[in-house]
């Protein structure tokens, strides 16, 4: 038994002998990696831009003796950046980018996701960090209003005109809903595939070459409309238009009012028509120290008179209003087929100039990781940075640093749903969300997914509300069925003007570049709203 328990002992030893060699083989694998164990100072440089006041932290992840990089105040923009000692060639074989971020106080309007800067050559310094600075590849999460995506952004410069564009991966992945750690990780690879996961979980697959994965496609398209072609002035693309043959009736009022007066009404009895709505109050005193020289006139506050509570109404009885029978408004005459109908115009199509040929993307090389966001909650930490040529360092990465933690963590939420007694409601609730976030891809509903989400999203939050949201979209899904069966009006087609978007849109990435996506609408009505009186009921 000895010789056994002796045995049992130096096996133990020897497998975990391995993992440490594994994960040490694994850490001088990877090309950069920052733990955070060690205070960041001197190695990453906070900018001095005026913008960026937010206060960075070398703290520790709530639960844990795990040392991240935090943002501690709200409403505040961040940047820090940390220059790598060899630029990354995203051009040699697989690439990964991966990290961790944990949103310990929630998340509801920011960002947390990581720039991978361009040589300094290419115009910036690590101190004047901010949103302009130039990157190969922006990566990872940002929700604010019904922005609520992981983003993969590549920047290209396009070698016919020379401008740098952002190329944005089409239906990147949501963000997790919770307070948990979370590690996101992009692979790019040498058959142009990019592949997106969360938490070890492909969530996402592309590719860069494909005009369905990247908007706008990374190579552009062969043909254009004619930027110079302009609609002929006899060119009629009105598909109905007002019947010219069409003569108002000769019984048609415009000049009737909407309402008259109700001539069948008569005054309630009991109406006081000798009573004021309100009275002066006869408690009140004029205060002593009171001066009409400086105050004014002094008037007695009023109050609502007594009598009135219970009788029909006071003071002087008029009738009621009531829809007018002979009103039918402004005429105007039926829409009829229009016989002029061109069609809609559209200028033809001429070779782009632009245009050009890959076999796989430009990536400028990675000389820097930076941390650029704007974001209105604190808590936000990140973690375990990582930068390697093999996925599977990264997956181990994932194991032996993210892991632990996403347990404990687990554990910890699902002790507190029991304790709450909301286990078996929070199997119920998560099954729901994930029909439901199926329901929102579907084709047909695509002009109400947003609406659908954001649902969603309001009941992944208040999960009381699941039960009243599913009934929701359920209304929502049968609205879309019935205007797709029974619409019978053929919609009338138009042209949309289209608006040119600039090629770099640096300066308003995402939802957390420069402010809130939703401001608060002014009050319309500049006060209260008068009080009812009882004769106009």
């Amino acid at each position: 038994m000895i010789m056994m328990g002796h045995f049992a002992l130096l096996v133990f030893l020897a497998f975990a002998s391995m993992q440490l060699l594994c994960i040490a083989a694994d850490h001088d694998a990877a090309i950069f990696y920052d733990s955070f164990e060690e205070p960041f100072n001197g190695r990453w440089i906070v900018s001095d831009k005026d913008d960026y006041k937010g206060i960075w932290e070398h703290s520790k992840s709530e639960g844990h003796d795990d040392y991240g990089l935090l943002v501690t105040e709200k409403a505040r923009k961040y940047a820090i950046v940390k220059e790598l000692e060899e630029h990354v060639n995203l051009r040699d074989g697989t690439t990964v980018l991966q990290y961790e971020a944990r949103f310990q106080n929630g998340l509801e309007c920011g960002g947390a996701y990581l720039k991978y800067l361009r040589p300094q050559e290419a115009g910036w310094k690590p101190k004047e960090f901010d949103n302009g600075s130039p990157y190969s590849i922006m990566f990872g999460p940002d929700i604010c209003g019904l922005t609520n995506k992981v983003h993969f952004i590549l920047k290209q410069k396009n070698p016919k005109s020379g401008e740098y564009v952002e190329h944005h991966l089409i239906d990147p992945p949501r963000v997790p809903s919770d307070k948990l750690s979370h590690v996101y990780t992009a692979i790019l690879k040498p058959d142009n595939e990019i592949g997106i996961l969360i938490d070890g979980e492909v969530k996402k697959k592309g590719n860069f070459l494909s005009a369905q994965d990247f908007d706008p496609p990374i190579i552009p398209a062969k043909t254009i409309p004619d930027p110079n072609e302009k609609k002929p002035e006899d060119w009629d693309d009105r598909v109905r238009i007002p019947d010219p043959n069409a003569v108002k009736p000769d019984d048609w009022d415009e000049n009737a009012p909407m309402e008259i007066e109700d001539m069948e009404a008569v005054k309630p009895e009991g109406w006081l028509d000798d009573e004021s709505e309100e009275i002066d109050d006869p408690e009140a005193t004029k205060p002593e120290d009171w001066d009409d020289e400086e105050d004014g006139v002094w008037e007695v506050p009023k109050i609502d008179n007594p009598k009135c509570q219970t009788a029909p109404g006071c003071g002087e009885w008029k009738r009621p209003m009531k829809r007018n029978p002979a009103f039918k408004g402004i005429w105007n005459p039926p829409l009829v087929d229009n016989p002029n109908y061109k069609g809609i115009w559209k200028p033809r199509d001429i070779p782009n100039p632009n245009y050009f040929e890959l076999d796989k993307p430009y990536f400028d090389p990675i000389a820097a990781i930076g941390i650029e966001i704007w974001t209105m909650q604190e808590g936000i930490l990140f973690d375990n940075i990582l930068i390697a040529k093999d996925e599977n360092v990264a997956e181990s990465y994932r194991d032996t640093t993210w892991k632990p933690k996403f347990v404990v963590e687990k554990e910890k939420q699902k002790a507190e749903e029991e304790a709450a007694g909301s286990d078996d409601l929070g199997g119920f609730q998560k099954t729901v969300f994930d029909v439901l976030y199926k329901f929102a891809d579907i084709p047909f509903l695509s002009k109400y997914k947003l609406q659908i989400l954001d649902f969603i999203e309001k009941a992944e939050k208040q999960p009381n509300l699941t039960i009243g949201v599913l009934v929701s979209i359920v209304v929502v899904i049968l609205t879309a069925i019935f205007m797709l069966i029974f619409s019978g009006k053929k919609q009338q087609p138009r042209v949309e003007k289209k608006t040119e978007v600039a090629a770099d849109t640096s300066n308003d990435q995402g939802s957390s570049g420069e402010k809130p996506a939703e401001e608060e609408k002014e009050n319309e009505t500049g006060g209260a709203a008068p009080r009812q009186r009882r004769r106009d009921t």
